[in-house]
């Protein structure tokens, strides 16, 4: 397909007013084929012929690629109750040991070689966390001698004020309020947006403390979600029982102490930010062209303190209402989709606002992230005259391009998919080699002859390829070469006869042409 042929199809419409793209793209929801596809360049040195294939976006949100979103939850989901009611320890490749330990008594942060120590000893508000020896096993108790139950919990954010409890209903019918503050000016904006920032930090802390409070290796699979106030909470299954009592205790005593520069008041806002000095290769003040202190020299200040107090401390709240929950009952089955239906939901879908005061409420917090730094290389830090690290002429100053920021995720940003190193022992690319594999095999037995890609190079395509067809020629290329894999492998079932739940799962891991 040359240019001549995009230029006839770029601007093909049908009778209802369609293009042929949104055709395209409608049918590859249909079929399960993906409907942003990448365009791959496939050239056989052998022959010299060179072709192009889609290959999926493999986007997990179901309103920008509902095939590849459908594909990865699937792939979630086997993961997910594969490694929840393990019997047996998960065979791992070689490679680094997984770290085991808990909170210490002295945090470190490593700057640029060097090894900062800040004395962190138990807070004081903090009660003291239980801690044993942790052994290095991740499944649970065996109980009169065949029940291996699973845990299945949610850690929620404090109070941060009181909010309305009139404003919603869920789909059971019961009143669960709109998440708006009931006073929005007495409401902790500050301390909202910063456990967002921070929440990963905090929940990695809590498995942590909770591995050496039970004395083993404690394995999880969870999500992160917003709550209707905004605040992250996370749901999380584990593998094995741990006891209420202990649970509780852990997150009690589970806190997260950030060692960064104090950032309470801005020291520059709107119409007035430090510039860059080509000369002096930082920022400086806009009136007195002194340049500001950086990163390193921000925290020389902090080591100088006596009795420093760290920058913010995040906890949980104190609700946790943990499950016991056993392999096979329904029960199991309801946890795993509860925790999967929002793997392909994006944080803005997830928050609609059910009205215009907890919109405004969203509005309140997204202006307070945009005040918050995310990180040591955030723009933000220029708000309150520090230079983060990373910076240059090209920096926007003060404010930050990252998810944390933007008002589509009000903060809980990053992977909102948790899954720890010994779940199953396997990574999601092990699991699709392993579902390529199982077609693979049908096919083989079945003496469908499947064509020999090994010799072949494939690239990303470039910007500029003038003989890249057009997107809506690559999706419904897709969709013909699925068609035939769907009859082909439907042929294969009425022949061997494997068992119907596997059919769905083999049948969504059928790989596009750019796969293979």
């Amino acid at each position: 397909m040359g240019q001549g042929s995009r230029g006839m199809t770029s601007v093909a419409t049908v009778a209802d007013g369609f293009s042929l793209l949104e055709m395209a793209m409608a049918a590859a929801d249909e079929t399960g084929v993906c409907r942003r596809p990448i365009t791959m360049r496939v050239e056989d040195p052998a022959t010299g012929i060179v072709r192009y294939v889609p290959a999926p976006c493999g986007n997990t949100l179901e309103s920008q690629c509902p095939a590849c979103a459908k594909r990865k939850c699937a792939i979630r989901i086997q993961q997910c109750r594969e490694g929840w009611h393990m019997d047996a320890e998960p065979e791992i490749p070689d490679g680094p040991p997984v770290e085991l330990d808990g909170q210490t008594d002295l945090e470190e942060q490593e700057e640029q070689g060097q090894r900062r120590r800040r004395s962190t000893r138990r807070r004081q508000d903090a009660p003291n966390l239980p801690r044993l020896k942790v052994e290095n096993r991740t499944v649970g108790e065996v109980f009169a001698g065949k029940y291996q139950p699973g845990m299945f919990l949610t850690l929620t954010m404090p109070s941060y004020g009181p909010v309305h409890q009139d404003g919603a209903v869920n789909r059971k019918g019961e009143v669960c309020g709109d998440g708006s503050p009931i006073d929005p000016y007495s409401y902790d904006y500050p301390r909202a947006a910063r456990d967002c920032i921070h929440f990963s930090r905090l929940f990695s802390r809590w498995v942590q403390n909770l591995r050496r409070a039970v004395g083993w290796n404690v394995q999880y699979f969870a999500t992160v979600e917003p709550q209707r106030r905004g605040a992250p909470h996370v749901h999380l299954l584990i593998r094995g029982a741990v006891t209420k009592e202990i649970l509780r205790q852990v997150t009690a005593a589970t806190y997260h102490q950030v060692w960064w520069p104090h950032h309470d008041v801005e020291v520059y806002g709107a119409g007035r930010m430090p510039v860059w000095d080509y000369d002096a290769k930082t920022f400086v003040d806009p009136d007195t062209r002194i340049p500001l202190p950086g990163w390193e020299q921000a925290l020389d200040v902090m080591d100088s303190v006596d009795e420093l107090e760290p920058a913010h401390v995040i906890r949980f709240g104190s609700q946790i209402k943990p499950k016991g929950i056993l392999k096979g009952t329904p029960k199991a089955d309801a946890a795993i989709g509860y925790l999967a239906k929002y793997l392909t939901k994006s944080v803005s879908e997830i928050l609609e606002p059910p009205n215009q005061r907890t919109a405004e409420h969203y509005d309140r917090l997204h202006a307070e992230l945009l005040r918050t730094p995310c990180s040591d290389r955030c723009p933000v830090w220029l708000r309150y005259g520090i230079v983060p690290k990373g910076v240059g002429p090209k920096t926007h100053p003060g404010y930050c391009r990252g998810h944390a920021h933007q008002r589509d995720w009000l903060g809980v940003a990053g992977d909102r998919q948790k899954v720890s190193e010994r779940w199953t022992g396997k990574t999601m690319a092990d699991y699709k080699a392993e579902r390529r594999e199982f077609v693979r095999q049908l096919l083989d037995g079945a003496g469908i002859e499947q064509p020999d890609t090994s010799g072949l190079i494939v690239t990303v395509v470039g910007p500029g390829d003038p003989a890249v067809p057009p997107r809506e020629h690559l999706i419904l290329a897709a969709i013909a070469q699925r068609t035939v894999w769907r009859v082909e492998y439907q042929r294969v079932l009425e022949m061997l006869g494997p068992p119907e739940a596997q059919e769905d799962s083999a049948t969504s891991s059928v790989p596009m042409e750019g796969e293979q």
